[in-house]
């Protein structure tokens, strides 16, 4: 009995243990299990975040995900704006990864039967399985995949984002996205990590200048003294023209004042 009993004790902490791990290594093999048919989950969104149809709202402004405003095949809302949570969707043909959908608030349609729902997934862990589609994907999957591992709650993604910027075999588009949330990301860190992209030739010029872009959009006393920075010291005489533009329309007395330095020089 003794043994017997020291053996079901023994069981049940394995399974517990596999309960605890399992979670943290489940979403990319739980994913891949489904050959041809139709993943989602969901996740816990930023604060001050919320959905209706394809239109996301934050903080910074309203963001359209996806060709339909008010809807959506895969959730229904019953509010102009929705609080949570994040919501991905995920297409599976032949074992590969056919479409990514994103959403925020509402509530899931009925399932079909070729529907696998993961229920609520770690809003880390989501992040990190959306930031590793992003790092492999050759294809459109890898670009989209970047706006919802932004979207999740206390993940720092960053650090990422900055590699997979700069690295010359993933898609221009996925570059060019993953510069584009890094700009909207807050605080000097981001400023400076911009700047260290504007200045990396290796990095291509199209994704350099959405950098510069990136720059327009931060605050302004963050934004513009990088900006300044660019036009005076960049070797791509492109780049510095991208700088001169956006500092064109900031409408920044120090703006002006470039201006008056460098066509005085003349």
């Amino acid at each position: 009995m003794t043994t017997l009993a020291g053996t079901a004790v023994a069981v049940l902490a394995a399974l517990a243990a596999a309960a605890v791990v399992a979670p943290a290594q489940s979403i990319a093999s739980r994913v891949a299990r489904v050959a041809n048919g139709t993943v989602r989950m969901s996740f816990a969104a930023k604060p001050g975040i919320c959905g209706s149809g394809n239109s996301i709202r934050n903080g910074r402004g309203r963001t359209t995900w996806g060709n339909d405003w008010n809807t959506s095949r895969d959730v229904e809302w019953e509010s102009d704006c929705s609080v949570g949570p994040a919501r991905v969707v995920i297409d599976r043909r032949n074992g590969e990864l056919a479409d990514l959908r994103f959403y925020v608030g509402g509530r899931w349609r009925p399932a079909g039967s070729d529907v696998v729902d993961l229920g609520t997934v770690p809003a880390r862990e989501a992040a990190d399985y959306l930031v590793s589609i992003a790092q492999s994907e050759k294809g459109s999957m890898g670009e989209k995949a970047i706006f919802p591992a932004t979207m999740a709650d206390s993940a720092n993604i960053w650090p990422a984002m900055l590699k997979i910027a700069r690295n010359s075999d993933l898609p221009r588009s996925t570059r060019t996205q993953s510069v584009f949330w890094l700009g909207q990301a807050a605080g000097d860190a981001a400023t400076a990590n911009l700047n260290s992209i504007v200045l990396d030739n290796s990095v291509d010029r199209e994704v350099r200048e959405s950098a510069v872009f990136a720059l327009s959009q931060r605050p302004r006393e963050e934004g513009v003294p990088a900006l300044i920075s660019v036009a005076r010291t960049n070797k791509d005489p492109e780049i510095r023209k991208k700088a001169l533009f956006w500092l064109g329309q900031s409408h920044d007395p120090r703006a002006i004042d470039l201006f008056e330095e460098l066509l005085t020089k003349r």
